[in-house]
């Protein structure tokens, strides 16, 4: 009898294209399988740098994306009220035509009335050019709403941050310690750096409240309480210096510890003595005199003192040895044994000197110094949104970047490395611009670092000039915006009234506000004269979100394997330390839809509105789609979105733009890299053969060699103008709060959660799972079977307080209002802190889900419970429920009281169903 012959490996595909995944902010490299020309598999792309074929759940269900139900369908103009889903559907042309109607009249009279705000979108440098040439100073994106602290504290302290700007030394480091990670971001990286770190028996040290995903694999966790974690590492650094473990040779090379603080009364104090051509200098401790702080063979004192002026080292000395950072005075409210912090003190001076490596590669600083070795110290750390989201959480970055400096494990072998076109000094940032002028463009970008109070966003009379009052004496160092006041400023008429709010991709009437049933009423309420408060909202996304049903007019997006994206060195790239990379995503299908790519439909608006830069002379489109755009924009005379096969196709960083460059791309798996040379690895922001590499390759123009800042000079300038020093003066009320945030060494201050907690005893947090990120991800057919409802969970000391079982129900109360929710008991937690997963909650009916969906009647958002605005002062001031420094919304400084509530069915509040988006005619049923 014959055996039947059987195929036992089937082709899953006829053809596979190479292309980035988008189902996260990791921006894999994907493989996506077709047969007959339908995705049928998605795998990871091994010669991929990002990711090297690994991929996550949420990657290979991208599948479930171009195929989800709720996918918008064709342009849509609201018919009846806003949140009723009456839409009719219209044609590109009238949806275009009417976007323009409504935007035109705004540009050639009041631009600033036009608020263009993106959420999770990769394509910023394109929004925010286009914002900058219609000329409202109103744009930004999800950053504030996000991790701007992270960013922001990076860049005004050692040029960089962790995750999109640097990234440990997986392949030498012995010791790494992880504060707050956010498991959704950077995942796969992550993922395939701690095996490598595991294999090698390199030690992890998980620094978080909750102990899961990365977390739960570490050698070691110290339960933080939620907001202490920069007072935790201030008193780590306490330990180092108590032991003089720091590294004093790095701190006198390559940061502005030797340089000395002006200690003269007046509008000086505090700030970095200057010589008489206005340039900091050191005192060489070979001839006690001054001496240029770039100069070649100068040995910086780090603890001299001329003329009564002394050293930064000092001052970092004088605060840091004080008893109140002594693990003892903090472990109480850190809630970690003063023991555990010695000991990790301890190790982390262990490794760093007693097991410190060395590379035989020779190099030469900017100062002309040759080196014959780079050596290193094998000590790393990454964080992300768990210290960033806090009131406290720049200080607490900036902490966290003190605490790699003094170890010296700051672009060293084993260490913290950059990414390039990363390390940039904040003077190679632009600043923010905002001045509106009708017809005009604004005179750069939108956001930008500033270096001090004249730099401000600030109306002739002092006010706001941008409507979340970015830049403001609120929050000057706002370098992402403020996404989370943009509903409540605008519903406000604070400072101003705006006509039109422009949204892509961000789902403000649900997980991505603060305060989301007061959010949802601004964008419904009406004034006195009958008419909407925000007369008029457009809105850009590929699904049917909770947010589709306000709108006025719906651009419907393409899923991102239907698109051209740039994922570009201008906005946030792909690159590793030891090579810059850049990569593309192209419609490996073709839409079954009515819908276009939004930066496609953006630039068409560019050029029926006559943007500069998106018209030719005659009038006519410059650019055909954002593929077009791609290949031949340039920002400066060769230098546009992407790196590779630039001129003639053989150039790189630098060159004409190719109209084969998006071909080339596609053929070479959608990526490119550009290799740092050997010489240029390690000491980036002082290797001579790194900044002329940088310079060739695009990034800068000219060298920019620079200390790190430890002592913060734009900081102390808004510290003296609180003190009452210089022209441009902060409000009375907004004085006592700018001298505790603008401390030019980092320091560490209660979250303002705090105030006015009494009664609520409980830290409350949400984060995201690796395997859901957004909204978009939590309608996927797939990934809904991992996680399709969440818990909150409690610590066991909560738990058997209240009587805690199985099936129970809890109500949490916050000051801002209250939920009833399912919990479930987790030990490995911080006692004093419940937590749940952020975006698996649902309002009923939407992303085209089931009313009875689990997301809908058990799931839930912690977001209802957090207001956008702190409690009334004695002054009657509320300020934004953000970090005063950069604006960053601060959800994790939440604050509750749980009640056991027994056995339920559903969760509260129960909002009634989305309305189904219905076009005119269509039966409503």
């Amino acid at each position: 009898m014959s055996q039947p012959i059987l195929n036992l490996s089937p082709a899953v595909s006829d053809e596979v294209r190479k292309t980035t995944c988008y189902m996260c902010a990791c921006r894999c490299g994907i493989n996506v399988h077709l047969k007959s020309g339908k995705v049928s598999y998605i795998e990871g792309n091994r010669a991929h740098p990002v990711n090297k074929g690994v991929l996550c759940a949420k990657g290979a269900s991208g599948i479930m994306q171009v195929t989800a139900p709720s996918r918008l369908r064709a342009p849509l103009r609201r018919v009846g009220p806003r949140g009723s889903g009456a839409f009719e559907e219209i044609s590109w042309d009238e949806a275009l035509a009417l976007a323009v109607s409504w935007m035109k009249p705004l540009r050639e009279t009041a631009p600033e009335k036009l608020a263009f705000f993106t959420g999770r979108d990769q394509s910023q440098s394109l929004t925010g050019w286009w914002a900058q040439n219609f000329g409202t100073p109103n744009y930004a994106a999800h950053g504030g709403f996000c991790s701007v602290n992270m960013a922001a504290g990076g860049i005004y302290t050692i040029g960089g941050a962790f995750w999109e700007f640097g990234q440990p030394d997986w392949d030498r480091t012995k010791l790494f310690v992880m504060f707050g990670v956010a498991e959704d971001h950077d995942s796969n990286p992550i993922k395939i750096g701690l095996g490598k770190l595991k294999a090698r028996g390199a030690r992890v040290i998980g620094v978080n409240p909750i102990r899961t995903g990365y977390n739960a694999i570490a050698d070691d966790w110290l339960p933080i309480t939620p907001g202490t974690d920069g007072l935790l590492i201030l008193s780590l650094i306490h330990c180092l210096f108590e032991a003089g473990k720091i590294d004093l040779e790095y701190l006198a090379q390559w940061t502005n510890a030797p340089l000395l603080v002006n200690d003269t009364e007046g509008p000086e104090k505090g700030l970095i003595l200057k010589n008489a051509e206005s340039q900091p200098f050191v005192i060489d401790r070979r001839t006690g005199n001054p001496a240029p702080w770039d100069g070649k063979g100068v040995q910086p004192d780090l603890g001299a003192v001329w003329d009564g002026h002394r050293t930064v080292f000092q001052h970092m000395a004088e605060r840091y040895l004080s008893p109140d950072y002594a693990p003892e005075a903090v472990a109480d409210r850190c809630g970690i044994p003063a023991a555990r912090i010695r000991a990790l003190a301890a190790e982390l001076a262990d490794v760093a000197f007693n097991q410190s490596i060395e590379i035989a590669q020779a190099w030469t600083d900017f100062r002309g110094n040759r080196h014959e070795t780079m050596p290193g110290r094998p000590v790393s750390f990454h964080a992300m949104r768990g210290i960033s989201a806090h009131s406290n959480g720049f200080q607490t970055a900036r902490a966290l970047h003190l605490l790699q400096i003094v170890l010296g494990t700051v672009e060293v072998p084993g260490g913290y490395r950059f990414k390039p076109p990363y390390p940039k000094p904040v003077e190679a940032h632009p600043t923010p611009n905002f001045v509106a002028v009708p017809g005009k463009p604004l005179s750069g970008p939108h956001l930008g670092y500033v270096r001090g109070p004249e730099q401000l966003a600030l109306k002739p009379d002092g006010s706001p000039a941008r409507i979340d009052k970015a830049f403001s004496w609120e929050n000057p160092f706002s370098a992402h915006g403020l996404m989370h006041m943009l509903i409540p400023n605008a519903h406000a008429g604070d400072p101003y009234r705006i006509d039109t709010l422009f949204l892509y991709m961000a789902n403000m009437a649900w997980n991505s506000s603060m305060n989301t049933a007061k959010v949802m009423e601004m964008l419904t309420d009406k004034g006195p004269d009958g008419d909407y408060i925000i007369p008029r909202i457009i809105y850009s996304d590929a699904y049917a979100s909770e947010m589709v049903a306000y709108a006025d007019l719906i651009l419907p997006d393409t899923t991102y394997l239907e698109r051209h994206d740039c994922i570009s060195l201008l906005d946030r790239p792909i690159s590793e330390p030891d090579a810059a990379g850049d990569s593309i995503r192209w419609p490996v299908v073709e839409p079954d839809r009515d819908v276009r790519c939004f930066q496609t439909v953006l630039l068409d608006l560019g050029a029926r509105l006559g943007l500069p830069g998106m018209t030719n002379e005659d009038g006519s489109a410059k650019f055909r789609d954002y593929a077009d755009y791609i290949a031949n924009h340039q920002r400066r005379p060769g230098v546009g979105p992407l790196i590779g096969f630039r001129g003639n196709g053989e150039a790189e960083g630098r060159g004409a733009p190719n109209p084969d460059q998006m071909q080339r791309y596609i053929e070479s798996g959608g990526f490119y890299q550009a290799h740092v040379p050997e010489e240029a690895l390690f000491y980036k922001p002082w290797n001579q053969a790194y900044q002329d590499w940088a310079v060739a390759t695009s990034f800068y123009e000219t060298p920019q060699p620079y200390l790190f800042s430890i002592w913060s000079e734009p900081m102390r300038r808004f510290q003296l103008a609180a003190e009452g020093q210089g022209a441009i003066q902060p409000p009375d009320h907004m004085r006592a709060r700018l001298k505790q945030a603008m401390d030019p060494l980092p320091a560490w201050y209660p979250p303002f959660g705090d105030e006015g907690a009494e009664g609520y005893p409980i830290h409350a947090l949400t984060q995201r799972p690796m395997d859901m990120y957004h909204s978009w991800g939590t309608q996927n057919a797939w990934l809904r079977q991992i996680r399709g409802m969440n818990f909150l969970y409690l610590p066991t000391k909560v738990w058997e307080a209240h009587g805690f079982s199985d099936g129970d129900y809890a109500r949490v109360t916050s000051p801002n209002g209250e939920i009833t929710v399912p919990v479930a008991h987790m030990a490995a937690l911080n006692e004093n802190t419940i937590w749940t997963w952020n975006a698996i909650g649902k309002r009923k009916a939407a992303w085209a889900l089931d009313e009875g969906a689990s997301e809908a009647t058990e799931g839930f958002l912690l977001n209802h419970l957090i207001s956008e605005l702190l409690p009334e002062k004695d002054d009657g001031m509320r300020w934004s429920n953000s970090d005063p420094v950069t604006g960053q919304a601060a959800w994790f400084d939440l604050r509750v009281r749980v009640e056991r509530v027994g056995p339920r069915d559903h969760s509260e509040p129960a909002f009634g169903p989305v309305p189904r988006v219905v076009p005119k005619g269509e039966d409503r049923a």
